[in-house]
């Protein structure tokens, strides 16, 4: 018997052959977190010698942003149970920020003691190559998206961004327009010169007049010295008009002789100064009715709507949802130095049932939100705000519905679409007019029931 126990005695010797032939890195510390070994491939994707890195501190050899805050090593040697595939990134010698995952597990000796951890981490530089190049397919500065109507927009933007014409650019608040300003400003010949912004309708005329042409000393009570405008700021470079719809008619007349003569006249001054900055406006309003209206000064209008961008609302590109939700995921992970890796299912079913109303802002607000409550992992609904876990629908609500002459003939519409299909939801969709994610939305926001298996499974299934 003793014979046959030591023929399954591992030799610490293969052990050690082991862990130097596996591709991810491995060491150990003690209770004083000082390193006791160190792998082949830990000094390779590290740039640390063993020689150099026995003895030191594990985070003087790694200077990951996951030793700042939440350490899942410090975390097992606390809890004594193991924790794997934490996303997090090192700094290696040659000082480039690596991605890597570690999983870590106490370091028990033959008597049962904790006598430090063990961590093993994989470099994922390669996959994070791979993603952005991924994700730049569908990425325009800082906008990303796979939706029809926004490649289309990345598709031109390129040419707009070339020419030195007026751009006018369209949507709802929190569509991302000073996004689509700075990316035209960042691919144009004006790149190395400043991109100025300013809401004007935060602004009333006069002080809105004086932040865009700047004032002389003596101009007004107060004014001890010379302050240059914004117009004077952006020479060579951009200036955004952010909500150029708000500003007042009186105003406009004065915008529009800076257009047409490429000159401002500070207030208090008596020279006039050369304005040689792009103009991009932007407006959440819709200026053509405003001009028929008589809002808006129609020789204005055309002077700024050389050329014309409208984005779209979220809601009607809900297939971009994903992607954003990565985007942010990465921006928030940067700058909170947490290692969360995604959504739970039911969370992102709450987020492609939800309108939107505030756009692209909304979705970053809720996700800045759910980081402030989860640390790694997966977001659930539990990390999101109130009104998102929330049930959307009771029974109040459901009989209000049913009161309601134009949900009831949404929910008719829907209903019918979907039985004609045997609850096909894409046929279904296409059948409507509309993406299978709007009417995933509609269905969820209507209360519409479904069968637990989708049309298309269904049909799958009852294939001879």
């Amino acid at each position: 018997m003793a014979k046959k126990s030591n023929a399954h005695k591992i030799d610490p010797g293969t052990t050690q052959i082991i862990l130097e032939s596996i591709s991810d890195g491995v060491f150990t510390v003690d209770h004083n977190w000082t390193i006791t070994s160190f792998n082949r491939a830990a000094e390779e994707i590290t740039g640390v010698s063993r020689e150099e890195a026995i003895g030191r501190h594990c985070w003087e050899v790694f200077r990951s942003n996951m030793c700042e805050g939440d350490c899942a090593l410090k975390r097992t040697m606390k809890e004594n149970k193991s924790f794997l595939s934490t996303t997090t990134y090192i700094i290696n010698s040659q000082k480039k920020r690596i991605p890597i995952t570690v999983s870590t597990s106490p370091l028990i000796d033959s008597g049962g003691e904790i006598i430090g951890g063990v961590e093993t981490f994989r470099d994922h530089s390669v996959v994070e190559e791979l993603r952005k190049e991924l994700t730049a397919r569908f990425r325009m500065g800082d906008m990303v998206s796979s939706s029809p109507a926004m490649k289309a927009i990345f598709n031109i933007l390129p040419r707009v961004a070339e020419s030195d014409s007026t751009v006018l650019i369209e949507g709802e608040t929190g569509t991302g327009k000073e996004l689509a300003a700075r990316a035209i400003h960042n691919s144009s010949p004006r790149r190395d010169r400043p991109f100025v912004a300013i809401n004007c309708g935060a602004l009333p005329d006069t002080l809105l007049e004086s932040e865009l042409f700047g004032y002389k000393a003596g101009a007004f009570t107060n004014a001890a010295k010379d302050k240059p405008g914004h117009f004077a700021m952006a020479e060579g470079g951009t200036i955004f008009l952010d909500e150029i719809g708000d500003t007042s008619p009186a105003f406009q007349v004065k915008l529009l002789r800076v257009i047409e003569e490429k000159e401002f006249q500070p207030l208090g001054g008596t020279k006039k100064i050369a304005a040689n900055a792009r103009i991009i406006a932007a407006t959440n309003k819709d200026l053509s009715t405003m001009v028929e209206k008589k809002t808006f000064r129609q020789d204005l209008y055309y002077r700024i709507n050389v050329v014309r961008l409208s984005l779209p609302p979220l809601r009607d590109r809900m297939e971009d949802i994903p992607l954003l939700i990565d985007y942010f995921i990465n921006k928030f992970n940067k700058i909170r130095g947490k290692a969360v890796q995604g959504l739970e299912q039911e969370a992102l079913g709450a987020l492609m049932s939800h309108d939107f109303p505030g756009n692209i802002r909304e979705l970053e607000n809720i996700m800045e939100h759910a980081f402030v409550l989860c640390s790694e992992g997966n977001i659930g609904v539990q990390h999101m705000p109130g009104y998102l876990s929330s049930p959307p629908h009771d029974a109040e609500s459901g009989q209000s519905m049913k009161k309601d002459p134009v949900k009831s003939a949404e929910i008719k519409a829907i209903m019918d679409a979907l039985q004609q299909h045997g609850y096909n939801r894409k046929a279904a969709a296409a059948e409507l007019g509309m993406h299978k994610s709007t009417l995933f939305r509609k269905i969820h926001k209507l209360g519409i029931p479904l069968p637990e298996v989708d049309g298309r499974s269904q049909s799958t299934q009852n294939r001879p």
